[in-house]
């Protein structure tokens, strides 16, 4: 055994002792103690006045102590997101973006691609990435430009086509207004596109962003939390480093399995299997030229055999191919694989294919009794779990997000009290019981027509024929609702908000599909194109934006109650040729995140009061 460096303990260096018989040498020897921390060990030994080779135990318990703060990493922000998918991400680029400092911790690698899963960026959502300057480098990324968006519905992959939605390409995403996907009310229409290209443009625009850091490799193990803030325990995956996460609020952003949910008591309810689905990544770069039909984004496989649907991730040869398991096969090998694959592709058994991930899941209808526990907030699939019907998961989290983001930043801006926090749960939890019972049904209805396949749907002469035809028509007009979806995109709304000053009049009912624009307190702000050729949403101020239809209207008094209590209120004139009918008033305020909060045709008697309910405080309440 090699003698320590500086091991004093036996005399003045280590040639006037046998480091074999030096406990503090046998334990730098033996790794117990780091031979490094020799010098701490022998300098503890002085002060304390004792031998060294008589107080190894205890001198062991004082070097571990300051190795654990030696290595501890202390960190403070104002904000900790957990979980770097899209969801925390787009969240954290939000809050920077309104001066809120934020640091996301996430586990995988820079640049490690998630899953592949989320095919479909909704309206809304892309109205959100334009207005934090997303929206044209997400709309470049994906398939290519020229790929067809279409959903297609054949006997089989390369079999006979039942029935077709068209939904323009990205290159004519804009210009094409023709088909039921064509007509979408918002400067930003829907975009195909899967997650492994989304997360790199959202990952570059965060790194960009002043004020928000991401660390990777970081697992958060367990939090505490008080009246002060949030302390956070964490892991470096890779070192074994300590870190210690200090921030005001935190909010877990960290998928199905959140810890962060299981932390704050939050418990999931709701129906635990709606489906299960053998899923599979592959690589195939013969399989285009095998299809008698024109590409699209998705294809479903019907025939008695088996049903899937496979959908396009770059275009050309690689594909995510979805298996609907059947109520009697209870788990993902009930089926073989590869015959499942070849029988929804309709390819024999020479044709070559290379499986990528095998990405099964289970389908639900799971929401959590509550998305917060006071300083500590759950988002995204951490809140609730549905089938992805309509694209719906994702993008039903990152409306969370930018509900939590506005309310949040006006807390620590300083000018909303405690009250504008408790509208978080109390306006997104009954939003997420909605859409997820919709997206449920719509799942439950599809399973019924891929049970009842007829039997003669592959059949040759008019019989064959007609029942193709009949099933192609029944299959558009049930699936048409969940890919041109503008009820989930602009329908709904919050009823019972504490900081939304209701008139009486109930908003108007939606549906997956079909919505009323409205201008009743809670529903969206109808999107209208300005006189000068600008979105209404481009012209809008980050925050409260008052829409006056009528410069008459003196909003002086509103202007200097928001003053008053610090309220970031922007008063916009609306010029436009063609306003729509819902605009029947002629002032509309606009909450930050493009719901309608307030509208009457003059201001209310006590401008104040009305302030005092935006910002979440009530008779005079300060904020922070």
């Amino acid at each position: 055994m090699a003698v320590p460096a500086y091991c004093p303990p036996y005399g003045q260096g280590p040639a006037d002792h046998a480091d074999d018989q030096c406990g503090t040498c046998t334990a730098a020897g033996n790794g117990t103690v780091d031979a490094a921390s020799i010098k701490f060990v022998y300098e503890s030994s002085q002060r304390f006045h004792f031998p060294v080779a008589d107080a190894l135990p205890l001198i062991r318990v004082l070097f571990s102590l300051h190795l654990e703060q030696r290595m501890t990493k202390n960190i403070e922000t104002r904000v900790l997101i957990v979980g770097a998918g899209p969801v925390g991400l787009t969240l954290a680029i939000d809050l920077a973006q309104r001066g809120i400092c934020v640091l996301v911790a996430e586990t995988r690698h820079r640049g490690e691609p998630p899953s592949v899963k989320c095919n479909h960026v909704s309206a809304r959502t892309m109205e959100i990435f334009r207005r934090l300057g997303i929206s044209k480098a997400m709309r470049e990324a994906g398939l290519p430009a020229d790929h067809a968006n279409d959903v297609s519905y054949r006997t089989t992959f390369t079999g006979q086509e039942l029935s077709r939605i068209h939904i323009p390409a990205r290159a004519t995403r804009y210009s094409d207004k023709s088909g039921p996907d064509g007509w979408w009310p918002t400067p930003e229409p829907p975009h195909r596109i899967n997650q492994i290209y989304l997360e790199p443009v959202l990952f570059a625009h965060a790194e960009a962003t002043p004020g928000l850091t991401v660390l990777n490799r970081i697992r958060i193990d367990g939090f505490s939390q008080d009246d002060d803030g949030v302390s956070a325990k964490g892991i470096d995956i890779d070192t074994g480093e300590e870190v210690r996460i200090s921030s005001l609020y935190m909010i877990g952003c960290d998928g199905g399995r959140s810890a962060v949910r299981k932390a704050i008591g939050a418990k999931l309810s709701g129906t635990d299997v709606v489906g299960r689905v053998q899923s599979t990544y592959f690589r195939a770069p013969d399989l285009l030229s095998r299809a008698e039909c024109a590409p699209a984004w998705a294809t479903f496989s019907l025939n008695p055999r088996r049903s899937g649907n496979v959908y396009a991730i770059d275009g050309r040869e690689t594909f995510l191919l979805h298996n609907y398991l059947r109520s009697d096969e209870p788990d993902f090998e009930s089926v073989d694989r590869d015959w499942a694959i070849r029988t929804i592709l309709g390819v024999s058994d020479d044709f070559e294919y290379e499986i990528l991930s095998k990405e099964d899941w289970i389908g639900r209808r799971l929401v959590a009794d509550r998305f917060r526990d006071r300083r500590v907030f759950i988002c995204g699939d951490a809140s609730h779990l549905w089938i992805p019907m309509a694209g719906y998961g994702m993008n039903a989290g990152i409306a969370d997000a930018m509900n939590l983001s506005w309310q949040l930043a006006a807390h620590l801006n300083g000018w909303g009290g405690e009250g504008v926090l408790a509208a978080y749960e109390a306006e997104r939890q009954p939003i997420t019981e909605q859409v997820s019972k919709l997206a449920m049904d719509h799942a439950l209805a599809l399973q019924k027509e891929r049970e009842g396949v007829p039997a003669g749907i592959e059949e040759p002469g008019p019989a064959g024929e007609a029942a193709r035809k009949l099933a192609g028509q029944a299959l558009y007009d049930l699936n048409v609702k969940q890919y041109c979806c503008g009820g989930l995109n602009f329908g709904y709304f919050y009823d019972a908000s504490p900081l939304i000053a209701y008139d009486g009049e109930s908003a108007p009912a939606y549906a997956m599909d079909a919505f009323t624009p409205s201008t009743v307190p809670g529903c969206r702000i109808p999107h209208l194109w300005l006189a000068d050729g600008r979105s209404l949403y481009d012209a809008m101020g980050p925050e409260y934006t008052l829409l006056r239809f009528d410069r008459a209207v003196d909003v002086g008094p509103l202007e200097r109650a928001a003053a008053l209590r610090g309220v970031p209120l922007a008063v916009l004139d609306v010029e436009a040729e063609d306003v729509p009918s819902a605009y029947r008033n002629a002032l509309v305020l606009s909450r930050p995140d493009q719901h309608v909060a307030w509208r009457g045709d003059c201001l209310p008697d006590d401008s104040l009061a009305l302030v005092d309910r935006l910002r979440g405080c009530f008779f005079g309440e300060t904020a922070l």
